[in-house]
């Protein structure tokens, strides 16, 4: 899977915000709001990787369980796909 380019990522404040353009801007209905995980996450979906590589990403990068760091990472990238902002 890999971030749809028609969301472009944007530091707004030290928070990032995924700003969708083109088509996407008409399915969206807005801006995404992303928390550290989030756009860590979000960064390394730049280029395609698993779900499996995002978690073990995850978990190199925050103190969190493998559990969560897999329940957090489903949900995020789940809602991600919701709002068509990942491919694949």
């Amino acid at each position: 899977m890999k971030a749809n380019p028609e969301f472009i990522s944007r530091d707004i404040a030290g928070e990032t915000v995924l700003v969708p353009v083109g088509t996407a801007a008409k399915r969206c209905g807005g801006l995404i709001a992303c928390n550290e995980v989030g756009s860590f996450i979000w960064h390394r979906l730049e280029n395609e990787c698993s779900m499996e590589e995002l978690c073990n990403a995850v978990l190199a990068e925050f103190e969190v369980s493998p559990e969560t760091a897999m329940a957090d990472t489903k949900e995020f990238v789940g809602r991600l796909k919701e709002l068509g902002a990942i491919i694949g």
